[in-house]
């Protein structure tokens, strides 16, 4: 990719791809109503103007709505995927076509790969940071510290990540606030009940090429995420 000098390159498998990950990108976008809006509002009120933001999480077309909202909003994005096995290289060529963000991610990166992606971001010395799984923070923390100061804060999406948070900052050694996204109710609504719901019967359709019609589905458990798999499960 070309970058105007000075301005860090982004590290994706083809940007030919980029026609086809922004349609994928649009069609996900009709489904996410609540970022849509989201990205109305920051586009005028420009929360973010001045703020760098060094993310890592999947780099999906779901993803792409929230980079696309907070870009809105002013923040320049650097993003590394937190999972190069679901990383959708289309999806990466497009934001980084469209300047929505820099983006160091390619499916199927080696874990070296995955490492120096994190790396680069953090390069970006970023005021915030948003995390899914812990190891931006931690690869912060534990290896480049210098940043530390100039970060404000952040969130982290999993409870995996909030785990090692939570032991961080019983330690003293958490630098900055985090914000727990997986104990908001916004996240409970949306993601636990309808995300979940969704996903989980997905799952089990693609791991067993099983007929759901007729079945009896028995779920175990009935917080939001249950709800929302009793929820889907009738459709």
């Amino acid at each position: 990719m070309t970058a105007s000098p000075g301005e860090p390159v982004s590290d994706i498998a083809d940007p030919g791809l980029s026609e086809a990950g922004r349609a994928r990108i649009e069609w996900a976008q009709r489904g996410m109503p609540v970022l849509r809006l989201l990205a109305r509002r920051f586009g005028q009120a420009r929360p973010f103007t001045g703020c760098t933001l060094a993310a890592c999480l999947h780099v999906t077309a779901e993803t792409a709505g929230l980079v696309t909202a907070l870009r809105a909003g002013g923040a320049r994005v650097f993003l590394a995927a937190s999972n190069p096995l679901s990383t959708q290289d289309d999806v990466a060529a497009a934001l980084a076509a469209s300047g929505a963000a820099t983006v160091f991610a390619r499916a199927g990166v080696d874990p070296a790969g995955y490492r120096e992606h994190i790396h680069r971001a953090l390069d970006s010395q970023p005021d915030l940071v948003v995390d899914d799984g812990g190891d931006l923070v931690n690869t912060l923390h534990a290896q480049r510290p210098e940043l530390l100061s100039g970060v404000r804060g952040g969130c982290e999406s999993t409870a995996t990540g909030v785990i090692r948070l939570r032991r961080m900052a019983e330690e003293g050694a958490l630098a900055f606030p985090m914000v727990a996204t997986d104990a908001t109710v916004t996240k409970q609504m949306f993601d636990n009940t309808r995300g979940t719901g969704q996903s989980v019967i997905d799952g089990v359709l693609r791991a067993t090429n099983t007929l759901l019609a007729g079945r009896v589905v028995v779920v175990a458990g009935y917080g939001a995420c249950g709800r929302g798999i009793a929820d889907a499960a009738p459709g």
